[in-house]
């Protein structure tokens, strides 16, 4: 699975480790997140993450 970085904090969303704090389970692709899921440390959009190396 592909990592994605946050275009305004540059926190990588990991699918390996998930979002345990936020109830996202490890294991959970990117695309699988909800439209609501939000960046932890900024608050951004899932619009405002880029593909690991884009």
């Amino acid at each position: 699975m592909e990592r994605y970085i946050c275009t305004i904090c540059d926190y990588v969303y990991d699918p390996a480790v998930g979002d345990p704090e936020n109830g996202i389970a490890p294991g959970t692709g990117f695309e699988d997140l909800p439209d609501d899921w939000v960046c932890p440390p900024c608050g951004a959009p899932k619009s405002e993450f880029v593909k690991e190396g884009s």
